[in-house]
């Protein structure tokens, strides 16, 4: 159902995360995910841990899935000195090829204890279906 469209992206999160690196809107960091089929939805899950909600964005173009998310800093006193940070800050994105098989009008998003659920419903004309048969009474004759 997912098509990866860049294989060195899992390069990048790896070099960043040894590097330290924080995502900026030009370059985000990656956010790890999972992707399953749940019945008739496709389940796709964001790890983004102190991000709010109102810091993630989620579009549709087409066939492309986007989320984009931003782990600010907490609003700390002057008088506070920072002794160790290595929680990553910055942002965070993710672009996915959806298969034409999901119905992407009717996305639905959760989020719970730092992880973005997507369930993505799969397509009606997708989906397994019977195809009577009709009984005749005889062979049809076709005139010329």
């Amino acid at each position: 159902m997912l098509m990866r469209t860049d294989p060195f992206r899992e390069m990048d999160r790896i070099v960043q995360q040894l590097s330290g690196t924080s995502g900026t809107w030009l370059k985000p960091s990656v956010m790890p995910m999972d992707a399953y089929r749940d019945g008739d939805a496709y389940v796709i899950a964001f790890d983004l841990p102190g991000v709010s909600t109102d810091a993630i964005d989620i579009d549709v173009e087409r066939n492309m899935l986007t989320v984009k998310a931003e782990r600010r800093p907490a609003l700390k006193a002057d008088s506070v000195k920072m002794e160790l940070a290595e929680r990553p800050l910055g942002v965070f994105s993710r672009q996915i090829m959806l298969a034409d098989t999901l119905d992407t009008e009717h996305i639905e998003a959760d989020y719970d204890a730092g992880v973005l659920i997507l369930r993505i419903p799969i397509a009606e004309r997708a989906k397994p279906r019977k195809i009577s048969i009709h009984a005749d009474a005889g062979p049809k004759q076709i005139s010329a």
